[in-house]
């Protein structure tokens, strides 16, 4: 849960040079979480895909090119951020509050979020909202970071909360913002902490797919 002020002041500092960050930082691997994201939405044909907390629009181009004959809404509450996902090619960007969305109910028959939901005010409220504008038998996809376990999980840590930040500050001179982000990825659910939320707010068969031995996870789900 998270203050939104100060995590749209962050975003705003960081929005130019967001995206080669995040390449940095995963050495490319979150490219291919999202390419993953793209195959398995190609699956399911959606007509009508809403991203919710798009940013840059890097999940949302992937999904464009993926789905294109889809009708494709990319969101975010921070106008600086999609300033960037419309120069990249995201054809249609909406400045909008995930937490209340102006969006009719049973809107659209995919929504997706991509390291957003972490930094919403409150989790189960945003998993509400986004489950009102999802058609039943909708889907919902949330692709985020989650905490290793075994081997790997005492070296990321020491990644995650001393190294990333040092390495985000040198890149953008906004070492606090990723002070941030680093913190809240402790604090996120995950697994299936995160499936029985998800399905406490509308949604059904929630399913969970670890990725890069458990650094991020895919969510799936479908409206009840």
């Amino acid at each position: 849960m998270q203050d939104p002020t100060y995590v749209k002041n962050a975003f705003q500092k960081i929005a130019d040079k967001y995206v080669v960050t995040n390449h940095v930082l995963s050495c490319g691997t979150d490219i291919l979480w999202r390419k993953k994201v793209g195959r398995i939405v190609k699956k399911w044909q959606p007509s009508v895909i809403l991203d919710v907390a798009t940013g840059t629009g890097d999940l949302a181009l992937e999904v464009q090119k993926y789905c294109p004959d889809a009708e494709l809404i990319a969101s975010d509450f921070c106008p600086e951020m999609l300033e960037h996902a419309s120069r990249r090619g995201v054809k249609d960007t909406r400045v909008v509050d995930a937490m209340q969305m102006p969006f009719e109910d049973d809107f659209c028959d995919l929504l997706t979020v991509a390291f957003g939901l972490r930094n919403m005010a409150s989790y189960p409220d945003a998993l509400k909202e986004m489950s009102r504008v999802t058609k039943p038998g909708g889907r919902l996809l949330i692709l985020d970071f989650s905490l290793p376990k075994g081997v790997l999980a005492k070296p990321y840590e020491f990644y995650l909360n001393k190294v990333l930040p040092k390495i985000a500050g040198l890149i953008t001179g906004e070492r606090g913002a990723f002070e941030y982000l680093a913190g809240s990825i402790d604090q996120f659910p995950s697994g299936e902490e995160m499936c029985q939320l998800i399905e406490s707010q509308g949604y059904k068969d929630a399913q969970v797919q670890p990725l890069s031995g458990g650094i991020a996870s895919i969510y799936t789900a479908v409206k009840a």
